[in-house]
């Protein structure tokens, strides 16, 4: 596979804000610091929602890829993900990010196979793959 470039611009709007734009996107997304931080921004997407929001929709993607595949019939698929942000030693990282997606399927004989779905979704994720912070997956399967 050749290479791709994802093109992503930013301009500062005031403050600790700014506006997240892509030539290839219809739509801008505003961007601040945290209310976390001095001076941070309540109720605009941070770096820290952002990087969640990577790793919770690239794992949603290669599920959606590799159920496709595998022909595996599911009803609704959704998943909650929680972004840890810690101090060590002296810096800010993104230690953990908590996946907890919850799959529900038709038939009670797919669940073994939804199981390793799920398995193999969480190891294939290229965003979980190109990040220090552990990625922990929790999967709930129901039946309707």
């Amino acid at each position: 596979m050749d290479a791709h470039y994802y093109n992503v611009n930013l301009n500062w709007i005031s403050d600790r804000k700014g506006e997240i734009s892509s030539p290839e996107l219809q739509d801008n997304i505003n961007v601040a610091t945290p209310p976390q931080f001095p001076k941070g921004i309540e109720g605009i997407w941070s770096p820290e929602h952002f990087l969640t929001a990577a790793v919770n929709s690239c794992y949603m993607t290669t599920f959606l890829s590799i159920a496709e595949n595998s022909k595996l019939e599911f009803l609704s698929f959704n998943c909650s993900a929680k972004g840890k942000l810690e101090q060590i030693e002296g810096k800010y990282l993104m230690t953990e990010v908590l996946l907890e997606p919850v799959l529900v399927i038709a038939k009670e004989a797919d669940k073994e196979k939804a199981e390793r779905i799920l398995q193999k979704s969480e190891t294939a994720c290229l965003i979980s793959n190109s990040i220090k912070s552990k990625v922990s997956v929790t999967t709930t399967i129901q039946f309707q």
